[in-house]
């Protein structure tokens, strides 16, 4: 008698349609992105004499790495400052040169507010990322 119940029991626990679900199931996380900073490796600037344009001729060049890759270089800026710390002028730089990794500029002294014969000027090389991350460098132009 007991074999029977026991067979009976098993019998309407299987038609009842009773389904369990386990909660075990996890998405798998999204992979994170990683965001590095630019990297400024080296800076020049300064001024030269122009006799073509009889004007003085400022430039700016900078080697700029982003273990992001190039793309995520959004812009390279040269702010020249006074002495005094004051804002005298800004710059951007271009990746318009031979080296991939090189950025650069230069502008008649006449389309600026600087002077080539003052030397108290300092320039921050700057270069933003895709997310406003930066790197800078102060270097001091070579002027007359």
């Amino acid at each position: 008698m007991r074999s029977g119940l026991i067979l009976a029991l098993g019998a309407i626990s299987l038609t009842t349609g009773c389904v369990v679900y386990t909660d075990d199931h996890h998405e798998p996380e999204p992979p994170q992105y990683v965001n590095y900073t630019p990297y400024v490796s080296w800076a020049e600037s300064g001024c030269y004499y122009d006799d073509y344009n009889h004007d003085f001729v400022w430039w700016f060049e900078t080697e700029i790495f982003d273990d992001n890759g190039r793309q995520d270089i959004v812009g390279v800026w040269a702010d020249v400052y006074s002495v005094h710390g004051n804002l005298v002028d800004s710059f951007e730089l271009y990746n318009e040169t031979a080296d991939p990794d090189v950025y650069f500029s230069d502008w008649l002294q006449y389309s600026t507010n600087l002077d080539c014969y003052n030397d108290g000027y300092e320039v921050d090389i700057v270069a933003y990322d895709t997310f406003d991350t930066y790197d800078a460098v102060t270097i001091y132009p070579y002027t007359y």
